[in-house]
């Protein structure tokens, strides 16, 4: 090669470095100019709000003494004639417990479950929160992940909502890097043991141990100290007194991150997974019916307040799973601050009526004496009644009275049962009036191939379907759901919040009850209470109002009636089941001075009776059967479900009380 070429080609290597070098320093450029901008629109669009986030978590933590993680303010519960119903306290502040005196292996299950890290970082998990970020943007601001510090924990638990935003989630890391810089590693450990919640009203593994066990902390086994460090994670899902297994897998899930970890030799893990969890059921904090339903209604109105949007339809299995963490966490965190926010909840709950539906209930079925294991009684009702002026609960009875110190299932609402012909009206003949038929029109009763066979065997041939309707006619539901289709008949379940309706309910044996899981006593209190106004449903609710402890309004009551059925069939609906009363299935379970409508329903065997009627003034549901459905021989619709409301409406309608239904002819 010449010396030209030589020249040539130094030449074009060395412009082509240059070009090189130029695009390069074009792109550092083009870079660093992107991240000014980057930071420029991060700064203009979130950073006057994370200053003042930051701001706000100084000041929280700056104000705070060591009185702030012991005290709590005692909530108020009252009925409709403001007469007190209970009241609701957390006991952190009587069971206190210092970090000298927490047992280390207690404090091992939760360093190893919450914060293996706690005495090395500043407060926040650095990298966890990273995690936490990108799970945040792929998740397109779901918060999927935790990577919240004991710190962390604290902070949101004292000073924050449960609001699953960054907005909080930003505001927690600060105030926990201001308590890291106030107080030392152990009194924010003692700090959070004493404040963490661990369901059924106890904050504090000093109270959790007294409630659950009847022990002080140094008593605990090791398996009972990880059984009880598995509850805080989730309060809902790992309740002990509602859901043992959950409890049990967590416990176990502990145990061996605390093996794996070296904190336990193989031994007392063994010996701690085959020990068997036996809890003091007296210290568990029994509540009764009102309680109970008084608190979950409460939870559930500071639930909607805060925009929480309830379902009870979903796209599949994943959807359904995402929206109950999401109601599990927002409810648990409500739940927790009942017992130490200084709520005044202001309730419909009549204690008078309560106490008569409780005495019909038990008055009815005393005869039936047999107990369970549990020594609870076999046969067992509920029942729920509605104003109807209002759409309220002024009164919820979860089952028999009794001198039993376990946790007490409250069935008016936490229960869900076959409602055999009881759900007749609601998706059957109320929609079948809106198509046109009316109670003179003319039906067929017959045998369907295939189909249902009607109780005690007889077909009566051509009948007015307001016949059809008073004696309950199997046949008759089964043809005119099919007129309508499942899918039209389970929508107006649905609409009324109907809670358990699945895939395999939309079926014609729905036309008859065969519900899969099946409904609750609420819920046909209600949807019988909508056919009662009209056509309106009404959220079953029994809260007024709740205010904070100055009296300052937190809930109000703003319930918007939602029309269901047409008012015209709603109307007809209620003549033909006054029919049912007068010269039906329910003959003799009329009133002495009110008119009445209303439904029998008995399922297959005869293990579930139901008897939901309603006069202008209350409606009111009833259920019988036992917690595991077994036959009762002489249990049906009109016999001692049919008793106990006719019993319990008798005494709460005077005989002023002579309204008449609107008739249909009347509604324009």
């Amino acid at each position: 090669m010449d010396k030209k070429k030589k020249d040539r080609l130094r030449k074009d290597k060395k412009g082509l470095g240059s070009v090189i070098k130029l695009i390069l320093k074009i792109f550092v450029f083009l870079f660093l100019l992107l991240v000014i901008i980057g930071i420029f629109y991060f700064y203009k669009t979130y950073g006057k709000t994370i200053i003042k986030l930051q701001q706000e978590a100084k000041e929280i933590a700056r104000s705070s003494t060591e009185e702030t993680f012991k005290s709590s303010q005692t909530g108020l519960v009252y009925d409709i004639n403001g007469e007190l119903i209970s009241t609701l306290k957390g006991v952190k502040d009587v069971y206190y417990i210092e970090y000298k005196d927490i047992p280390i292996t207690i404090l091992n299950a939760i360093l190893v479950t919450e914060d293996k890290k706690f005495f090395l970082h500043d407060g926040v998990d650095y990298l966890a929160n990273v995690r936490a970020a990108i799970a945040l943007l792929k998740n397109k601001g779901e918060i999927t992940q935790g990577a919240s510090t004991v710190t962390q924990q604290l902070s949101r638990n004292v000073f924050l909502t449960h609001d699953v935003t960054y907005e909080r989630k930003i505001k927690e890391i600060f105030i926990a890097q201001e308590l890291e810089k106030i107080y030392s590693k152990d009194k924010i450990m003692e700090f959070y043991i004493n404040n963490i919640y661990y369901a059924n009203g106890y904050y504090g593994i000093l109270a959790a141990a007294n409630g659950y066990f009847g022990k002080g902390v140094n008593q605990l086994t090791l398996s009972e100290s990880a059984f009880l460090c598995a509850i805080p994670n989730n309060p809902s899902k790992y309740d002990p007194i509602t859901s043992m297994d959950n409890t049990l897998e967590r416990r176990d899930r502990i145990l061996k991150q605390m093996y794996d970890d070296g904190k336990i030799n193989l031994i007392d893990y063994r010996q701690a997974l085959d020990e068997k969890i036996v809890l003091n059921h007296e210290k568990a904090g029994k509540k009764d019916y009102v309680e109970t339903f008084v608190y979950h209604s409460a939870i559930r109105a500071l639930m909607k307040k805060e925009g929480f949007e309830f379902r009870n339809q979903f796209i599949d299995d994943e959807d359904k799973r995402k929206y109950q963490d999401s109601y599990d966490k927002l409810y648990y965190g409500y739940q927790k601050k009942l017992y130490n926010g200084g709520y005044r909840i202001y309730t419909s709950i009549d204690l008078n009526k309560q106490g008569q539906l409780q005495g019909s209930v038990d008055e009815i079925l005393n005869k039936f004496t047999d107990k369970n294991q549990e020594g609870i009684y076999k046969l067992q009702g509920a029942a729920v009644c509605i104003d109807n002026d209002t759409g309220k609960v002024v009164a919820i009875i979860g089952g028999r009275s009794q001198d039993y110190q376990g946790y007490t299932l409250n069935r008016g609402y936490q229960s869900y049962r076959q409602p055999g012909s009881a759900i007749k009206p609601l998706i059957v003949y109320t929609p079948s009036f809106e198509r046109g038929y009316t109670p003179d029109s003319i039906v067929v009763d017959e045998p369907i191939e295939d189909g249902p066979k009607n109780s005690g065997g007889t077909y009566s041939g051509e009948m007015k379907l307001q016949r059809a309707i008073e004696v309950s006619k199997n046949t008759i539901a089964w043809k005119l759901y099919g007129e309508l289709t499942p899918q039209v008949g389970i929508s107006y379940l649905l609409n009324m919040n109907f809670a358990k309706i699945v895939d395999n309910d939309y079926y014609p044996a729905a036309s008859l009850g065969g519900l899969t899981i099946g409904v609750s006593p609420l819920e046909m209190a209600a949807a019988y209470a909508t056919l009662a106004n009209d056509g309106y449903y009404r959220e079953p609710t029994c809260i007024i109002k709740i205010t904070d402890a100055e009296g300052n309004e937190l809930v109000e009551d703003n319930t918007v009636p939602r029309q269901i059925y047409q008012a015209k069939a709603a109307r007809i609906v209620t003549e033909a089941l006054c029919g049912v009363i007068k010269n039906g299935t329910a003959k003799g379970l009329g009133l002495n001075n009110t008119i009445s409508a209303g439904k029998t329903g008995t399922t297959d065997e005869r293990r579930d009776g139901w008897f939901v009627g309603y006069t202008p003034y209350y409606t009111t549901s009833v259920w019988v059967g036992c917690d595991i459905p077994e036959t009762i021989d002489d249990l049906k619709g009109s016999s001692y479900p049919g008793a106990i409301w006719q019993k319990y409406m008798n005494e709460i309608h005077t005989p002023e009380m002579d309204k008449s239904f609107e008739t249909y002819e009347s509604y324009q």
